[in-house]
């Protein structure tokens, strides 16, 4: 990673600081309280140490001073608990915003952007990446101001007494920031490189996990066990690089500190000797001004080792930035941002001329298409896999952009309010989809102020009622991780349930008995032929058994509609439905 790109993500994570300014404010002014009672602690310790020795003053009276002491002590660790409460929450609230924040762009990119990618690697950048940020805004951004204000105070408060003890902290003091500096543009660079090894491990392993079945049944288990192995060892090799960049930076420090500790107590002890007679103001050096610049030099150079303990945050946190920058600032298809609207009883229908549907990347998917779904029409669209069946039903839904026209009651779908344009649909798909908790809060999912009547008659006609009596608690069973409590096919009708339930102009299905079982396939498409009629529908199916009474049966081969027609014309003549037909009977 270059310099620029360093720093291009150096300025993108200081802007999120805006988030929670008032906990960071919160947290640097607690640092600062810290650093005078730091100040306030050694400049009592430094003068009971010159009564009891130099003055013979009796430990009696300096008991209101040891009283003090120790009340300084208590309110300083008080001060530290307070200041990591403030970071934590600076830290927390700034990670939900970005958070947010990605899984916006994600709902904005769509799901046929974000398809085809390995899940793993989006756990890994919505999970761990942002996790991985907690630290740089929680402790190392607040630490920046005060490796500045401390050190400042402290020679503040050592010069009036020895300007030589504080003139060995200044000049001793920029040599950690420019060696913390050279180190820390290799460790960003290292994290960067390790958080994309550990995106590929993520999305690899899960991606092998899921085919496990598969790679068992071909004898390819071992091979797979070696490729992860293989991205294991790589992502090791790359922790390791980064931690040893981070011992490195921490060794950095402390020998510079350590050697500027020990020139300053080289100077008191030859002082005391008689050998050097320079730094004092006419009185001499005392022991006092000793004590205060020896117990206070440790603590000017604290601030600097805590920056540099957090400076791997930074790393870390750069590395980070520039995977979720480069997601964040990903182009997407400008597809217009529509505001019209037409009337939501109005029957929904479709027009299509001359249009051609795109990938994300502007790439032609099918087409050009032409034909008209009239409102309340039934259409049933059949073809091999790839001819664009599901392409042209992402077009509809808005998620794919297009050229040509694409028509919704005579308006412009790029013009419709795309949030209004699919709460008028609904839709059920291949794979079913339960992220709630229960079978009620499912079906309720895009309609939870449905009453009882409404969800038992969607429960009714899709067939649910059949399998609840199974169900310990019935319609609030817990389906745990997954809806793995129920089958496909059962997860399928709770699925065309909550269909059934939302109220809408276009029904959409994209294959809704693909992998059912006999039985679980006729109640489903029997559930959605009825469901059918209630509004414009277009169905995606290869199963050719249900649709023998639809309005129209549509053939799609290589991006093109080749066939329209009901399905008795379309049985009856010679052509690409036929041959669908005949391969049906031949699987049969």
């Amino acid at each position: 990673m270059n310099k620029t790109r360093q720093q291009e993500l150096s300025r993108w994570l200081k802007q999120q600081s805006i988030i929670s300014r008032r906990w960071l404010g919160l947290s640097r002014v607690l640092g600062l309280i810290s650093g005078l009672l730091i100040v306030a602690q050694a400049w009592l310790l430094a003068r009971m140490l010159q009564h009891m020795i130099m003055e013979n003053i009796p430990r009696e009276a300096l008991l209101l001073l040891f009283v003090i002491l120790i009340l300084i002590f208590v309110l300083r660790a008080w001060v530290v608990w307070l200041r990591e409460k403030a970071g934590f929450y600076a830290g927390l609230h700034i990670r939900q915003e970005i958070r947010r924040k990605v899984l916006d762009r994600v709902h904005e990119a769509g799901p046929a952007w974000i398809q085809g990618k390995p899940v793993g690697s989006w756990a890994t950048l919505v999970l761990e990446q942002i996790e991985d940020m907690h630290d740089y805004y929680a402790r190392y951004l607040p630490q920046m101001s005060l490796a500045v204000m401390v050190p400042v105070l402290i020679l503040i408060v050592i010069f009036p007494s020895n300007w030589v003890a504080a003139l060995i902290l200044l000049c001793t003091a920029p040599l950690i920031p420019l060696f913390m500096a050279m180190v820390g543009m290799g460790a960003a660079d290292a994290n960067r490189r390790n958080f994309q090894a550990l995106a590929r491990l993520s999305g690899h392993f899960l991606d092998r996990l899921r085919g496990m079945e598969t790679l068992r049944l071909f004898n390819r288990g071992n091979a797979e066990t070696e490729n992860i192995r293989a991205a294991s060892q790589d992502f090791r090799q790359r922790t390791m690089e980064v931690l040893r960049l981070a011992f490195l930076s921490s060794g950095v420090l402390e020998f510079f500190a350590s050697l500027s500790i020990a020139v300053v107590a080289v100077y008191f002890g030859f002082s005391y000797l008689g050998e050097l007679n320079f730094g004092h103001y006419s009185t001499g050096v005392t022991l006092f001004a000793g004590f205060l610049a020896l117990i206070l030099a440790p603590e000017f150079f604290q601030p600097l080792r805590d920056l540099g303990t957090f400076y791997h945050a930074k790393a870390q946190a750069v590395g980070a930035a520039d995977s979720l920058m480069t997601f964040l600032d990903a182009p997407l298809q400008q597809r217009k941002q529509g505001c019209a609207r037409f009337n939501n009883n109005e029957p929904v229908s479709i027009e299509a001329r001359d249009l051609v549907i795109l990938s994300t990347e502007e790439k032609a998917l099918a087409g050009p298409l032409n034909f008209t779904l009239s409102a309340g029409q039934r259409v049933v669209l059949v073809g091999q896999s790839g001819a664009g069946k599901s392409s042209l039903l992402n077009v509809i839904s808005g998620f794919l952009p297009y050229q040509g026209q694409l028509l919704v009651n005579g308006v412009e779908l790029s013009e419709l309010d795309p949030k209004w344009w699919r709460e008028q649909l609904s839709w059920v798909g291949q794979n079913p989809q339960l992220p709630a908790p229960t079978i009620r809060e499912n079906v309720l999912l895009a309609v939870p102020d449905a009453n009882a009547e409404q969800l038992a008659a969607a429960l009714e006609k899709a067939s649910v009622n059949e399998f609840l009596p199974l169900l310990p608690q019935g319609i609030d069973t817990p389906l745990g991780e997954s809806a793995a409590r129920l089958s496909v096919g059962q997860a399928q009708r709770v699925a065309v349930a909550r269909a059934l339930l939302m109220p809408c102009g276009l029904l959409l299905l994209d294959e809704p008995a693909a992998s059912l079982d006999a039985h679980s396939e006729q109640r489903v498409m029997e559930a959605l032929g009825n469901a059918s009629r209630q509004q414009t529908t277009l169905m995606v199916t290869h199963q050719l058994d249900y649709i023998n009474d639809w309005d129209e049966v549509w053939v799609m081969r290589d991006g093109r509609i080749v066939q329209q027609g009901n399905y008795a014309t379309l049985a009856s003549q010679e052509g690409p439905f036929a041959t669908l037909l005949t391969h049906r009977q031949e699987e049969i």
